[in-house]
């Protein structure tokens, strides 16, 4: 896989992470209604986990070099 595919697919990556980590801890802070994880302590831990490593994961893609 060549630079720039590994690039786009850590970016790819990382935005999912983030997104996915936003919802969960979003639900599990009672926010987001209407799922098995609303009012959940456990997912909003895990979701604010998933959201820290999908920002690592952006912030280390863009910060690639472009080759």
């Amino acid at each position: 896989m060549n630079s720039s595919a590994a690039r786009f697919a850590l970016i790819i990556a990382g935005a999912l992470a983030l997104l996915m980590g936003l919802i969960f801890a979003g639900q599990g802070a009672n926010l987001i209604p209407g799922s098995f994880m609303t009012g959940d302590p456990t997912w909003l831990v895990v979701g604010i986990i998933l959201a820290v490593v999908g920002a690592v994961l952006l912030v280390v893609a863009l910060r690639r070099r472009r080759s």
